[in-house]
């Protein structure tokens, strides 16, 4: 549960209580730090998230062959300003990192404002906006302001300063397992590149921690999961070329991404589908809320390296407003404001169903596997109303699981077909295991 952006655990393993977690505090307190591809915001952000979840820390030092790639040079600002020829700071990157293009060189000068427009980056539709620019693996340096500043900027030459460092260092990234009762896992992967950006992508990873601390409170399942807090792209790519031979463990999968905004949410499908994406679909129908399905395309965050040929892993994207359709997206419009507690309670909660719904879907047969079973002589119907008084199984739930565990059909499968909940037709398996009428397939 949430109250006023805290999410509440009730315990852990060892039986003693989380506290809660304040995910806007914890949202402000990322926001500021001058993520990158690498670097030292990076580390700041993933000590920040160590104090809420036993999260493993990784460094892959720069150069390491990654697939086709190598990881690239290490970057970290310090300061950088421009300032008109009397002194006066007209930009200072202590106020919004947003205001020096990612990976830009240092650099040092006196500058014509011609020479200077070459490197500056404004949005003239959105003009008391800051874009967000890189410059990855182009060296290169600028400057991102908004555009109605620049517009006043008509002297003829100015101070500029980017005091950065791009040298040989290391990638970091952060990771965390909890263990299931079997060696397979559910993937939940952020990316943690991006600076000052509230929805994108603060908001994956503040929820991300609440469910690694939500789970990590729950009594072992079936499946493990595995978080990854990593640079997009090039960290899930590096993740990926480093456990290549483990892959074959993730069972399920998901990128989280833009869930702090108050848009409907979408589910983009993987690359060759997969249960995950029944799943989400049936999860979101149920949910009440307004969503849209999308199919997969090469291009948005790293469910596309995950479903990377020779990869092909059932990963999907959870998001809310999609990526590049909302004005905030990019800019300093998406702050700490434009996310709201709300909006992360929602995707909390529904993101909590459907890792349910994967861990607690199996595969029944009937025991008997003849005609339709007599359940007075069980007691499933005095079974059934106690389970109804508590919102659980129906006659018509039980039925259909009845009907339809003939060691093919999952249980996801069963509520589809059914259009019920998949909590209801779980509650009428457990109901027929007790009784002995069903038993579970194993692939």
């Amino acid at each position: 549960m949430m109250l006023d952006g805290v999410f509440k655990t009730a315990g852990n393993d060892d039986g003693g209580i989380l506290p809660p977690l304040d995910v806007m505090s914890l949202l402000r307190t990322l926001f500021p730090l001058p993520r990158s591809l690498t670097g030292n915001g990076v580390r700041a952000t993933l000590q920040a998230l160590k104090q809420h979840i036993p999260l493993d820390i990784h460094e892959v030092a720069t150069g390491t062959q990654v697939f086709d790639w190598d990881v690239p040079r290490e970057w970290n600002i310090r300061a950088a300003s421009i300032k008109a020829l009397d002194g006066r700071v007209l930009v200072d990157f202590a106020d919004n990192n947003l205001h020096v293009v990612g990976y830009s060189v240092p650099v040092r000068g006196t500058f014509t404002r011609e020479q200077l427009a070459a490197h500056i980056h404004t949005l003239p539709d959105q003009p008391e906006a800051i874009p967000y620019r890189t410059s990855y693996y182009a060296e290169n340096w600028g400057f991102c302001l908004p555009h109605s500043l620049w517009q006043t900027m008509q002297d003829e030459a100015y101070e500029v300063e980017i005091d950065s460092a791009l040298a040989d260092g290391a990638l970091t990234y952060g990771e965390f397992l909890i263990p299931g009762e079997t060696d397979q896992e559910i993937l939940i992967s952020v990316h943690v590149c991006h600076p000052s950006l509230a929805n994108d992508n603060l908001s994956g990873i503040v929820v991300a921690t609440a469910l690694a601390r939500h789970f990590l409170a729950q009594p072992k399942r079936r499946f493990g999961i595995r978080f990854l807090f990593l640079p997009a792209t090039i960290g899930a790519i590096t993740w990926l070329a480093q456990n290549e031979d483990h892959l074959d463990r993730i069972a399920h999968g998901l990128v989280l991404t833009c869930i702090g905004d108050d848009g409907p949410f979408h589910y983009k499908k993987t690359v060759d589908g997969a249960v995950v994406d029944l799943a989400a679909e049936h999860v979101l129908r149920h949910s009440g809320h307004a969503f849209g399905m999308l199919e997969f395309s090469p291009y948005g965050y790293d469910e596309r390296q995950y479903g990377s040929p020779g990869i092909v892993l059932p990963v999907g994207c959870l998001m809310r407003s999609i990526h590049g359709t909302f004005p905030e997206y990019h800019t300093s419009l998406d702050n700490c404001d434009f996310v709201t507690s709300e909006a992360l309670d929602q995707s909390f909660h529904l993101l909590v169903d459907l890792i349910e719904l994967l861990q607690r879907n199996a595969t029944y047969r009937r025991v008997d596997g003849r005609g339709e079973p007599q359940l007075g002589r069980r007691g499933l119907y005095r079974a059934i109303a106690g389970q109804k008084e508590a919102g659980g199984a129906s006659q018509m739930d039980l039925l259909w699981v009845l009907n339809q565990c003939d060691g093919n059909r999952s249980l996801l499968d069963i509520a589809e077909r059914a259009k019920a909940p998949f909590s209801r037709i779980r509650a009428a398996a457990d109901l027929c295991l007790n009784a002995e009428l069903i038993t579970e397939v194993r692939p």
